[in-house]
């Protein structure tokens, strides 16, 4: 009969195991995306009902699926999952963790699961795992500068780390020197990289990276979620630095062990003071809020009007 699933959460890598587990179940299946908020309901539900000719299965995915709120909308596509054919699966995706509850009648229960981020001992564990079923000896440092320099889901980590192990020696341990050299050398534009523009002052080299990023489809709010908890830790490191407590012992503490990231959150502490920090969280912020607005159509024009204003904000006065 046909099987509806919602997978939540921000750890992209178990909800994509998931959805490849729900896709194993299907025979020879045709699969069709949708992203809610970009296709109306009715298309998603037209798809879901029409047969097709060359396929047994039909698999359905619909992503970011937290922006379907409208109730007529939900009832109609509730119905229509609860009619659909045998051999048709749908699944609704969001990085979010719930999803409006009239979704949930659609949905058993056991088909709905929620995959939260891991915590700090289960993502070094899998690193760890990772690099030793691949024949590779890494010790902490190494797996402490990973998670500072990728972003800490194990979709982002896995895809890192398989380019990763093109380069790093297999008769020694891999250490932190082993994994900045090649992981800054080889990666993609990203997030950090990204950042690290910021921290150097240069416009020119963070419209480019962030153009890049989104060529790429990235996400516009995965780079603000990336960029808040970047603008969230230069406030630590200011804070540490405003206290003169810049010693190897407590920039470890907030996630900044290895020297790459020493050298970005220096640099940033040049351009901005904690006004500033903050300041850019909230611009951070309330340009998530216009991204998620009909204004979202514009999306690549906000995100260079954000860039732009993270750059103005530089050395804000300090509050009185």
């Amino acid at each position: 009969m046909a099987c509806a699933y919602i997978f939540l959460g921000p750890e992209l890598g178990k909800k994509q195991e998931a959805l490849d587990a729900v896709r194993k179940k299907l025979v020879n299946a045709e699969e069709t995306v949708f992203y809610a908020g970009e296709t109306p309901a009715g298309a998603i539900i037209d798809t879901i009902f029409n047969d097709s000719l060359f396929a047994d299965s039909r698999l359905v995915i619909v992503k970011n699926a937290e922006q379907i709120k409208n109730e007529k909308e939900i009832e109609r596509l509730v119905s229509c999952i609860k009619k659909a054919e045998e051999g048709t699966a749908v699944v609704l995706l969001s990085d979010e963790i719930k999803l409006a509850s009239g979704f949930d009648d659609a949905v058993p229960k056991e088909n709905r699961q929620v995959f939260y981020e891991l915590f700090e001992r289960e993502k070094k564990e899998w690193l760890r795992t990772f690099f030793k079923q691949k024949g590779f000896n890494i010790d902490l440092s190494g797996i402490d500068t990973i998670l500072e320099m990728v972003e800490n889901n194990t979709e982002a980590l896995g895809r890192e780390c398989s380019r990763l192990i093109c380069f790093l020696p297999k008769d020694k341990p891999v250490t932190a020197v082993d994994i900045e050299k090649w992981l800054s050398h080889n990666r993609e534009e990203s997030v950090f990289t990204l950042f690290s523009h910021i921290a150097a002052g240069n416009l020119s080299k963070a419209l480019e990276s962030l153009h890049a990023m989104l060529a790429a489809n990235e996400r516009a709010d995965n780079i603000l979620a990336g960029l808040a908890r970047s603008f969230r830790k230069l406030g630590d490191y200011l804070a540490l630095l405003e206290k003169g407590e810049t010693n190897f012992y407590e920039l470890k503490k907030i996630g900044l062990s290895s020297p790459k990231a020493r050298d970005d959150y220096a640099a940033a502490g040049r351009r901005y003071n904690i006004a500033a920090a903050d300041a850019c969280l909230a611009l951070t912020a309330d340009y998530d809020i216009l991204l998620r607005s009909p204004a979202a159509a514009l999306g690549d024009i906000l995100m260079d009007r954000y860039i732009l204003a993270i750059f103005a904000a530089e050395k804000l006065p300090s509050p009185a």
